[in-house]
This record gives structure tokens, sequence and C-alpha cells, in this order.
């Protein structure tokens, strides 16, 4: 019977993460937020801003993984780092707008 848990090497703790000589071949979204430095809810939003790409076609309910290889070389990227900050700010700036609307309505 296969087990649903994890392998040990996926769950690196993040401190340990940044110290590693070789990162795991495949790495979670908490662990991509973390070397790129944007917060874990943003990764999804660079996915649909088509600037990440998940391994494989993931199940919507499945774990996410992402090759490190590319995570590692889009960290050393300064125009990726740009349009990916743009991506998360202007994801928020609709948000914010979206949520103000309803309000607006009311008063």
């Amino acid at each position: 019977m296969l087990s649903r848990a994890r392998p040990p090497a996926i769950d690196v703790p993040p401190k340990e993460l940044l110290h590693c000589r070789r990162l795991p071949a495949r790495l979670t979204v908490a662990q991509v937020a973390l070397l790129l430095g944007f917060l874990e809810q943003e990764i999804p939003v660079l996915v649909k801003a088509k600037l990440l790409k998940y391994l494989g076609r993931p199940a919507p309910n499945a774990h996410k993984y992402f090759c490190a290889a590319e995570i590692e070389a889009l960290s050393k990227d300064r125009a990726f780092l740009d349009q990916a900050s743009r991506a998360v700010a202007t994801f928020v700036q609709k948000k914010n707008r979206y949520s103000q609307k309803p309000h607006e309505l009311t008063a």
C-alpha cells in the first residue's frame, strides 16, 4: 500500500533550504515562495500570469511542484523579478478595486 506522506527530502525546513548545497529537483509552492522572495499566496498569481509553470499537469487539488533549476535561474534574473513584482501588484490593485465597489454602492 502506498503512503500519501511526502518524501522527507521535500520537507526541508525554510532556513535549511536557503543553505542547501543542492536543492531538491522538485520544489513546493512554499519553497518557491521562499527562494523567489514572494508570499506563498502570490505564487498562483505568477502561474496565472504565465511567469511560472507547474511541473506536469497537476489536478486542481493536487500538490504543485516546480523545477528547481528553473526557479534558481529565475531568482537571479532581474527582468523576471521586475515583471513578477508588477504582476503581483496589478493583481492586488484589481482585487482591492473589486472589493471596494460593493461598499461604494451602499454608501
